[in-house]
């Protein structure tokens, strides 16, 4: 059984806080960096946990819990039952996570774009789902 978290206003308005913090941190990591190649692993992480805060905060305003386990994918399946592309969305960029942040391996200029895609779609739906 999956393990979460209940969620108030007030925990759903910090996850959107920490979501807007983190990919306002990716957008400025992107646009200054002088290559693309020189960030694309701390970019992709920070997509990577704005993600993650924007499916908590989809889950808050619709089932009144978030999944709170070290499993990310009781994340996406707790979300899946709510926001299938939302769930989807939150999959790409866990799939990336390990890559970008535990590699030695660089992410490639398509996985950044994918990233942001994913990352942008999920906190829309998250504020829309606030």
């Amino acid at each position: 059984m999956p393990r979460t978290n209940p969620c108030d206003s007030g925990v759903r308005s910090g996850r959107m806080a920490k979501a807007e913090q983190l990919a306002d941190a990716a957008a400025v990591v992107h646009e200054f960096a002088s290559e693309a190649a020189d960030i694309a692993d701390a970019y992709l992480t920070l997509c990577v946990h704005a993600g993650i805060a924007g499916g908590d905060v989809i889950c808050c305003a619709r089932l009144g819990e978030y999944s709170r386990g070290e499993n990310h994918s009781e994340a996406v399946k707790l979300l899946a039952t709510v926001d299938w592309n939302g769930s989807r969305r939150l999959q790409v960029l866990l799939d990336m996570k390990t890559r970008a942040g535990c590699s030695h391996t660089p992410v490639s200029r398509e996985q950044v774009t994918r990233a942001g895609r994913a990352m942008d779609g999920l906190l829309r739906a998250a504020r829309e789902a606030q």
